[in-house]
């Protein structure tokens, strides 16, 4: 089983940025796609990026797109989101994911096994 351990959120500025970290332990994550997801207060837990295996095909929702990248580093079983030009609608829990090996993208979080515990990311006006 595959523990994932999200870092890097806190409280920023609008048009300010912030970079999250997913590390992974127990299991590697290099053959699997790993996603980023996020869930606001009273809101349902919602897509924001993925990548595959090789970091060959990434995938990004609509509202993310442009602003943020997501990239990993198999050698360090970690996987990272940039976030550049954060809005105040970009507040939430941000979570990090990872997907059974060998298998493509997902946008569902139902596609995703393992999670880890979230880490909040607040954007002030």
């Amino acid at each position: 089983q595959v523990h994932l351990v999200e870092s890097g959120g806190g409280l920023v500025q609008a048009g300010g940025s912030l970079r999250l970290s997913c590390a992974a332990s127990g299991l590697p994550i290099s053959s699997a796609p790993v996603g980023w997801f996020r869930q606001a207060a009273g809101e349902e837990r919602e897509f924001v990026a993925a990548i595959s295996r090789s970091a060959l095909f990434r995938d990004y929702s609509d509202s993310v797109k442009g602003r943020f990248t997501i990239s990993r580093d198999n050698a360090k079983n970690t996987a990272y989101l940039q976030m550049n030009s954060l809005k105040p609608e970009d507040t939430a829990v941000y979570y990090c994911a990872v997907r059974d090996a060998g298998t493509s993208l997902g946008r569902r979080v139902s596609d995703f096994r393992s999670w880890g515990q979230g880490t909040q990311v607040t954007v002030s006006s």
